[in-house]
């Protein structure tokens, strides 16, 4: 581990509440890739099922097949951002033709 993150991880320690600290030094907790890695995926599927809204002029293709295709190929993990992002390419396709 960095020196940067073992600091930053050593200050951080002694804020947390007590009724927080079982979470904190869960072994898949937030010191952890294992809680991060999950929290920002779901974080693009917000930000997909976000798009639903935006007019389709305003989609990007690029990002779209972007989400579309890692979530297909990660799908184990990913089907919703594979959802997401073939929903939003479905809807760019529809405002093209």
């Amino acid at each position: 581990m960095s020196a940067v993150y073992r600091a930053v991880i050593a200050a951080v320690d002694k804020k947390v509440p007590a009724r927080i600290k079982p979470l904190w030094d869960h072994p898949a907790g937030p010191k952890t890739i294992f809680f991060w890695a999950p929290t920002f995926k779901w974080l693009l599927v917000i930000a997909g099922l976000a798009d639903i809204n935006r007019p389709v002029q305003n989609v990007s293709l690029y990002q779209s097949t972007a989400l579309a295709a890692t979530g297909l190929i990660w799908s184990r993990v990913n089907a919703f951002v594979a959802l997401t992002g073939l929903y939003q390419l479905a809807r760019i396709a529809q405002y093209n033709v």
